[in-house]
């Protein structure tokens, strides 16, 4: 599903990752460890095309397309969803908007076909009941005044509405009390269809995931076993 080669990144002149080689098979559970600074972050972000991230060497080819030089939108379209650490709040644009717009966007990318709003309630209402998340809810900005775990219940109903190809999780379990994170857990096992790449530094959050591959990075460099 996703092949890194000999990916080198910098920011601001600084080189942050050097000569990444990476495979992520089509329906794993990744995980991708290390300490705090080793370029997790930055490696997930690459994939995902932040614009700030500054590709200096090598490939990063998704579902056998080169994606080095596409922009985030596409990458998106493509099927690479990204769940960061730092979400933005976005005040006035409600949860049910953002969604539909989203869904939208890709419907008519993969299919050509409009969305209708009937077909976009009756999935979100089936997702929200699944969630446990209350229908006024919807209506709330993007992340304003949002909890840790609600942030990630927002992200989870992103995920399970999109169902993409290939799913960024970096540290979902931050931030989230057991429950939610259990939800997580649940959805990644559930979503057959799709692969992860994850990032988590809780034992017990990982063990719970089960991963089925492991990368370790460190100052920028992938660990060699």
């Amino acid at each position: 599903m996703l092949e890194i080669q000999n990916l080198s990144v910098s920011l601001n002149g600084k080189e942050l990752l050097s000569d990444i080689n990476i495979t992520v098979e089509t329906g794993a559970r990744h995980l991708l460890s290390g300490h705090n600074g080793s370029g997790k972050s930055t490696l997930v972000n690459t994939i995902a095309g932040a614009p700030d991230y500054k590709i200096d060497a090598g490939k990063i080819i998704f579902d056998g397309r080169d994606i080095t030089n596409e922009s985030p939108t596409s990458r998106a379209l493509f099927g690479i969803f990204l769940s960061g650490q730092n979400v933005p709040e976005i005040p006035g644009l409600t949860v049910l908007s953002f969604l539909k717009h989203s869904l939208s966007a890709h419907m008519h990318f993969n299919t050509g076909k409009e969305l209708s709003m009937g077909q976009f309630l009756t999935r979100i209402e089936e997702i929200r009941d699944r969630l446990d998340i209350p229908r006024d809810w919807l209506n709330r900005s993007i992340n304003v005044g949002f909890s840790g775990g609600e942030r990630k219940k927002l992200m989870l109903l992103r995920l399970l509405l999109i169902s993409p190809k290939f799913a960024i999780l970096d540290e979902p379990d931050s931030g989230a009390d057991h429950q939610v994170q259990n939800q997580i857990v649940d959805v990644m096992h559930s979503m057959t269809d799709t692969t992860f790449l994850f990032i988590s530094h809780q034992q017990h959050f990982t063990d719970l995931v089960s991963p089925t591959h492991i990368t370790t990075l460190s100052g920028g460099k992938v660990m060699i076993k």
